[in-house]
């Protein structure tokens, strides 16, 4: 497959600036493979296509506040300063982008905060993904940690482009977060609210959780024509015994198993044994899906509708074929579904 293969036309007002007034309420494409026949709900319909015994796997990771704005020591220029990565603890060094990067020198400081109590000093600016700073810190590394919180902004997307507002703290962020990592939230997983995930527990649908704490790779835009030259950013994954367990039994009975979401289908066939069940794992995955390719344990998938040549879309038309999902593509905008981050779900069976 071919870059060029997976370039459309997307109006700017399909790309949603802000989240439905209720998770549950987005709307819901489904997208039935066998009879290449699409329907169209309201995501809590979700529930009617999982029987008991059906397994949803969740990613549980949780963004945290990464865009901090500082100022640059002596011409006091506002720079923006993305977390990406701690490198080391107790050295209280990450790996950073830093916009505009034309400015920013190696043993530049910057400012943060009205009072200029967090300062940092660029100490390497050959790293891929930008800078390597120090941060200078007069307190323990769990009062360093609140201060980036307290300084920090909800990483939104760019293409939103208002200012980050208090909403997006918690909409940004899926109700059943648990472990900080992300720079980015794992956007399938925005439309489940308590009261679903109550009615899928009382159903009987089970529910496995794993967690991929998402990077900006996963964005990253593909810049090869030949997709199999394009390498992925590494991202930390942890699949525990209790969700190898619960999606095993469910392999075994043959019941639906149900990726939820574009990171949680990478962590999946990142762990599959030669025997074709999910193994533990603890470690890094640049897992890049394009078609053609097997799978190996979902056998269905909630996403949201993803960008013009994007990794995701590539993943999602690996998963449902790659014209049957043009042809979907094709009626969301006609339909003016909602893409991206914010936007609306499509449930792949």
């Amino acid at each position: 497959m071919k870059l060029s293969q997976f370039q459309f036309e997307l109006p700017k007002a399909r790309l949603a600036q802000r989240p439905a007034a209720d998770r549950d309420e987005s709307r819901l494409m489904i997208l039935h493979r066998k009879e290449e026949k699409l329907e169209h709900h309201a995501f809590k319909d979700i529930i009617n296509f999982f029987e008991e015994g059906d397994v949803m796997v969740l990613n549980n990771t949780k963004v945290f506040p990464a865009r901090l704005f500082g100022n640059k020591e002596k011409t006091g220029a506002r720079i923006e300063v993305f977390l990406l990565r701690e490198l080391n603890q107790e050295q209280r060094l990450w790996d950073v982008l830093v916009d505009p990067a034309r400015k920013i020198r190696i043993g530049n400081k910057l400012y943060f905060g009205e009072d200029e109590s967090l300062v940092a000093e660029v100490i390497d600016n050959t790293t891929s993904r930008g800078r390597t700073l120090r941060f200078l810190f007069d307190g323990s590394y769990a009062e360093f940690r609140l201060k980036l919180k307290e300084l920090g902004q909800t990483p939104l997307p760019k293409y939103i482009n208002r200012e980050t507002e208090e909403e997006d703290r918690e909409r940004y962020q899926t109700i059943y977060a648990k472990h900080e990592g992300a720079v980015a939230a794992p956007t399938a997983g925005l439309h489940f609210s308590k009261h679903l995930l109550k009615r899928l527990e009382i159903k009987g649908i089970d529910l496995a959780e794993l967690t991929l704490h998402v990077g900006l790779g996963t964005f990253s835009p593909v810049e090869v024509e030949d997709l199999s030259k394009h390498k992925m950013d590494s991202e930390e994954l942890i699949i525990n015994t209790i969700a190898s367990k619960k999606v095993n039994k469910a392999l075994a009975e043959r019941r639906k198993i149900c990726a939820v979401g574009t990171t949680v289908m990478r962590g999946l066939e990142t762990s599959v044994s030669s025997a074709g069940r999910l193994n533990e794992y603890n470690g890094w995955t640049h897992k890049f899906i394009f078609p053609p390719y097997e799978f190996s344990i979902a056998n269905s998938m909630i996403t949201n509708f993803h960008t013009p040549k994007s990794t995701l879309l590539m993943m999602v038309s690996a998963f449902a074929d790659p014209d049957f999902i043009k042809h979907a593509y094709n009626v969301a905008i006609k339909e003016k579904y909602n893409f991206y981050s914010y936007g609306d779900a499509m449930l792949i069976l």
